[in-house]
């Protein structure tokens, strides 16, 4: 205990500095407005903001990314509760019944009950990543070779097992990740391969591209694609910020639910917030109405509550697998790796111990950005609402610019800039597909990490295959993995998992 407040001392020392303080302060500003507005998540945002970040210090880039991260759960819930539009995928939950409130002219307490329940979870959330992280840490140095690769393969068949949609198509994106990620140079013998003789693919494909290609782009097209109407916006008029005492009853069993489906939810691999959400949803849905209570899809407030909390509590706990596996959970913490590795840090267990000023000031910032989000939010409400009248035809070109922009600064070449176009339109076919563009991120950053690992663990083993199942921590790893995928072919479990992703 006395050492987690030495820890939370020094990352409060980090944090509170001016220039970070600036940082987390723009990071929620930002996060927010893309949050509101439809068709850029945070995974576009911080994709395009990555070569942004070379010139900043590490630790103020990373909390400035973080800010983002957690200000667009905030910022779409407000959209989704006022005019119906989720800013973000993880508040197409909060839709549901925020908007009945709202055209029932509790739009305040609905904006309230998001921003409370998101406050809380999001401070738990953090809670529990500074007392968590330490011990794994510890356990992650006992990690070889072999446990690696069987992580690696755990959280790929997490990310199928929890991605929404179908499970085919969530494996085509898992192995198309890997596939691409083959592109470029040997790890072993230093030969380009797939590179089909294109100088520019001796090094691979660049992350950045693929997210801003995928995520950006291709969400621009999609949303480009549809007719004018379906982007009109109707707007609630918001009065009477505050909850009455009947809410509040309704509300607090919900958020501690949400909040603590969320905080283990968003470890998982594959989880974090859009999954958080969902669960929190169909858990209050189980749970059933009382008498006199408004059912669910008209205006009940335990549906914004719950699903809000989880979805800030799993964006906080994701940053624990990468913080001390190095290992990314979702697309957004896949980002924070890229992040990380402009920056010349390895992201993993030596994090803590060779830079606990970035460790823990990281942890202390998503405090600070926490309470900034809700002095941020639930006031300047009117602000958020009339950046929504902005026109599309003046917002789109804008994005697609500072993309491109940004894209051509990384490495200063045109290469990066076509490529990013070539992926838009890939995203496009994805999103018209139905297929979610999340696991092939997932695949990405892991395939060549998984490469690497499953090679060193066959040359220290001289190529005897029994090395992951005769060392006791792989195997078990993965024996959860195989365990996982049995339970999603069970008829039963197919089933109920296709109905949690069907939204009323």
């Amino acid at each position: 205990m006395e050492l987690l407040i030495a820890n939370l001392s020094l990352g409060f020392g980090v944090a509170f500095t001016p220039i970070n303080l600036l940082y987390a302060f723009i990071g929620c500003v930002l996060g927010t407005l893309i949050g509101v507005l439809p068709g850029i998540g945070p995974v576009a945002t911080i994709a395009m903001l990555l070569p942004a970040t070379y010139a900043l210090p590490p630790v103020s880039a990373l909390i400035m990314l973080a800010g983002i991260y957690y200000g667009a759960q905030y910022g779409g819930s407000t959209t989704a509760i006022l005019v119906n539009l989720p800013g973000e995928s993880s508040s197409v939950v909060t839709c549901i019944d925020g908007y009945q409130m709202a055209r029932k002219g509790r739009a305040g307490p609905a904006l309230a009950a998001a921003g409370i329940g998101s406050f809380f979870a999001g401070c738990v959330g953090t809670l529990i990543l500074a007392a968590f992280a330490p011990p794994l840490t510890e356990l992650a140095f006992k990690f070889g070779p072999a446990e690696y690769f069987a992580l690696m393969v755990l959280g790929l068949i997490g990310a199928v097992v929890l991605a929404s949609g179908s499970l085919l198509k969530a494996i085509g994106m898992i192995v198309l990740g890997l596939l691409l990620g083959l592109i470029g140079t040997d790890v072993n013998s230093g030969v380009a391969r797939f590179s089909f003789d294109i100088p520019e693919l001796t090094d691979g494909l660049g992350f950045v591209v693929i997210a801003m290609g995928v995520f950006g782009y291709g969400e621009i097209i999609s949303n480009l694609a549809k007719p004018e109407d379906d982007r009109e916006v109707f707007t609630a008029k918001v009065t009477g910020l505050f909850p009455t005492k009947d809410d509040f009853k309704k509300m607090a069993p919900a958020v501690l639910r949400g909040t603590m489906l969320g905080s283990s939810l968003g470890i998982l691999p594959g989880g974090g917030a859009l999954l958080s959400a969902f669960a929190a949803y169909a858990l209050e849905k189980k749970i059933g109405t009382k008498p006199g209570e408004i059912p669910f899809g008209q205006g009940n407030i335990r549906g914004i509550a719950a699903p809000e909390s989880a979805n800030n509590a799993g964006s906080q706990t994701s940053f624990i697998p990468l913080l001390t596996l190095g290992i990314p959970p979702n697309a957004v913490m896949a980002l924070m790796v890229g992040a990380m590795t402009i920056h010349n840090i390895q992201p993993g267990p030596q994090v803590m111990t060779s830079n606990p000023e970035l460790f823990w000031g990281l942890i202390a910032s998503m405090w600070i950005g926490n309470a900034m989000l809700v002095i941020l939010n639930l006031p300047l409400i009117g602000i958020w609402i009339k950046l929504l009248t902005v026109p599309y035809r003046f917002l789109f070109p804008a994005i697609v610019l500072f993309c491109a922009i940004g894209v051509f600064s990384t490495n200063n070449n045109t290469w990066d800039v076509w490529m990013v176009g070539l992926f838009g339109v890939v995203g496009y076919v994805f999103v018209k597909l139905g297929c979610e563009p999340a696991p092939l991120l997932l695949g990405f950053i892991l395939g060549p990490m998984m490469e690497e690992n499953l090679r060193r663990a066959l040359l220290l083993s001289r190529g005897d295959w029994s090395v992951f199942v005769t060392r006791p921590l792989s195997a078990s790893l993965l024996a959860a993995g195989v365990f996982l995928l049995v339970i999603v072919l069970l008829p039963s479990i197919k089933n109920k998992r296709e109905e949690a992703f069907v939204e009323d």
